[in-house]
């Protein structure tokens, strides 16, 4: 499992790119990245992307949101991840991180349990499996669920347990 401050580096860094990819202004942005210390939280191909974002990347890094919802949910600010049908408000989970300087949200943090975490990667990997298997077999997938949010929230759980320790930019959604 992730520690608390690789999970709450984590998501100021994912904070700062979604933000950018939905297009919040720059000045803001740079306030952020200024406060948070997020230059050294970034991933490699973060840092490519906060120097040089396209339209295509920057609709890319807006999906971050949704692993930013899961992170915020680990540490105790987000009550319950609701079933994944759609997308998460960013204005919702701005509040929790933009009301906060960065070491009040290490201290406010309360990392859930690994057996909570755990069961909501196994839960999620199933949700994937269904997404999946429906497309591969031409089926509608299971009712109401966004594929899209349901991969994100793969990514994000895979990373937060650690099964394959690998870096935020490597982590597999394999089902």
């Amino acid at each position: 499992m992730r520690s608390k401050d690789e999970i709450v580096d984590r998501a100021i860094a994912l904070m700062s790119v979604a933000g950018v990819g939905v297009g919040v202004p720059k000045l803001q942005i740079k306030r952020f990245v200024k406060e948070f210390a997020v230059a050294e939280k970034l991933t490699t191909d973060e840092r490519a992307f906060m120097r040089k974002p396209t339209d295509r990347s920057r609709a890319q890094f807006s999906w971050r949101y949704e692993a930013l919802h899961v992170l915020l949910w680990s540490l105790g600010f987000v009550s319950k991840l609701p079933r994944p049908t759609k997308q998460v408000d960013p204005s919702r989970l701005g509040k929790e991180i933009l009301g906060r300087t960065e070491a009040k949200l290490r201290a406010q943090s309360r990392l859930r349990s690994t057996a909570e975490i755990r069961d909501e990667a196994d839960l999620i990997y199933r949700y994937h499996w269904a997404v999946r298997d429906a497309e591969l077999n031409g089926k509608p997938g299971p009712k109401g669920m966004n594929g899209d949010v349901v991969m994100v929230r793969h990514h994000a759980l895979n990373w937060l347990v650690g099964d394959d320790d690998g870096d935020w930019d490597d982590v597999s959604t394999d089902t």
